[in-house]
């Protein structure tokens, strides 16, 4: 049984690929000895494949090879949806945009490889202003990267959950929407507000 339900799911590959660019922070979860290894790092798409970097000294970079199965979360936008908000009675609920994605990861051992990887990851988090460069002939980038893993990771599976009133009246899904975009913009604000 899929959870949650259809009309909460979302098929369409281009929408998938939409929140990854837009959110590449991405969760990856291993497995071993029935223990998850969990990391939080960007990811860039290339074509059905995810590229990534590790520190060496991650516990989890030993999962990274072998062809062994992982687990991807992308996290986009989300909030409390409050029956206020409704031109209908409805209940108190939460939105939230996620994509899962299963594959299979492979380090990639050419340090060309990885610190050309490392510039073109840099110039796609840059845009569109591209305020900073990485350059090749920057000495720190040589420096770091024995210490620097590249993997990519064959996706095997996406899935989107899209949960976004869509069983609502129009001028809910609306008001829903509106809500989504309010909230995050305020909520980011007020939590940095509280912590910095």
């Amino acid at each position: 049984m899929n959870y949650p339900p259809k009309h909460h799911q979302d098929d369409d590959k281009a929408h998938l690929i939409e929140v990854i660019k837009t959110y590449p922070l991405a969760t990856l979860i291993s497995v071993e000895n029935n223990t998850p290894l969990i990391t939080h790092l960007p990811l860039i798409l290339d074509g059905d494949k995810l590229i990534g970097h590790i520190d060496i000294y991650n516990p989890q970079a030993q999962l990274l090879k072998n062809n062994k199965d992982i687990t991807i979360l992308f996290s986009g936008p989300q909030c409390y949806i409050s029956p206020s908000i409704y031109s209908t009675t409805q209940l108190p609920t939460w939105n939230y945009v996620k994509v899962h994605l299963k594959g299979k990861v492979n380090t990639i051992q050419s340090k060309a490889a990885l610190k050309q990887s490392l510039i073109t990851m840099t110039e796609f988090l840059e845009a569109p202003e591209h305020k900073y460069v990485l350059e090749a002939d920057n000495p720190r980038l040589d420096r770091n990267l024995d210490y620097i893993a590249m993997f990519e990771i064959n996706i095997t599976s996406w899935e989107g959950k899209f949960k976004l009133s869509q069983d609502k009246k129009p001028r809910d899904i609306e008001n829903a929407r509106a809500e989504l975009i309010r909230a995050n913009q305020d909520r980011v604000q007020q939590f940095l507000d509280q912590i910095l």
